[in-house]
């Protein structure tokens, strides 16, 4: 049974919260990444993890159950994204939490550690997770999978929106989603205004001032399949950040926490005792 909460983030955004597991157990924050939601954590809060760790998720910002304004200026400033992190654990009062951030997840970790600081955590893991963003990485760390269905997804038109992130959905893993698997997805998907989807992407990112100054330990987790953020962008982390060591997943894409539940879940678990 989850436990729900609504905190407010940066500049009174109002976010939604949920948490499973063990109250007592390490904590982890996830951050799920562009037009997801909470639900795609969902073979990790419904697996034994919950035995024996205290699973936190949030709806980011414009994001399923938190709050979507559609004007830009609620997306733009890094530092709203490092205040909604900040919150979270301020508010739940999670004792030096692993940050786990998929996709656009890496980029508001990045936000929040610039922000921040390292104080308050214990450890990082990039799960296909984004660290750079502009105009001349696109062709180099992202790939079709994303960059083929960006302009529909981020249409106001439906026919062109649902279709665009039909494609989208089904390209994030490397072998057919299952039914219901990808029913889920598309829903929740669907949800985000474009807009939102839009905002999101007009901000340019770059986040190794943070690798390399990085305190905790850091885990990349990266498919070797990803067109969606590319391995390049893992090899990039790798390079640049002094306490990251990588997990790579063969024939797996974008989403190895659903891919590959099993060994994702008993990595992070692993990582998570390792990073106190």
């Amino acid at each position: 049974m989850a436990t729900t909460h609504s905190i407010a983030g940066g500049g009174n955004l109002r976010l939604h919260v949920r948490e499973w597991g063990n109250a007592a157990g390490i904590p982890i924050l996830f951050i799920h990444g562009w037009s997801g939601n909470h639900l795609v954590w969902r073979y990790q809060y419904e697996s034994p993890l919950a035995d024996e760790f205290r699973l936190v998720a949030l709806d980011l910002r414009g994001h399923g159950m938190s709050d979507a304004p559609q004007e830009a200026q609620h997306y733009c400033d890094a530092q709203l994204w490092a205040d909604d992190i900040a919150a979270i654990i301020e508010e739940l009062n999670l004792d030096r939490p692993i940050l786990v951030g998929w996709s656009y997840g890496g980029f508001v970790i990045g936000d929040y550690l610039r922000a921040y600081g390292h104080s308050a955590i214990s450890g990082v893991n990039y799960v296909g997770g984004g660290v750079i963003f502009n105009e001349s990485v696109l062709s180099t760390l992202f790939g079709p999978g994303f960059l083929r269905h960006v302009e529909g997804a981020t249409q106001p038109d439906l026919p062109t929106n649902i279709e665009a992130m039909r494609q989208f959905v089904r390209e994030l893993v490397a072998s057919p989603m299952t039914e219901e698997d990808f029913e889920y997805a598309l829903a929740f998907n669907m949800i985000v205004p474009a807009e939102v989807r839009a905002a999101l992407l007009a901000r340019e990112i770059d986040s190794d001032d943070v690798l390399l100054d990085m305190k905790v330990p850091v885990l990349v987790t990266q498919g070797e399949e990803d067109q969606h953020v590319l391995p390049a962008m893992a090899e990039h982390i790798l390079r640049v950040c002094p306490t990251a060591t990588a997990s790579w997943y063969e024939a797996v894409a974008h989403m190895p926490f659903m891919e590959s539940p099993e060994r994702f879940n008993t990595e992070l678990a692993e990582f998570a005792h390792g990073a106190q």
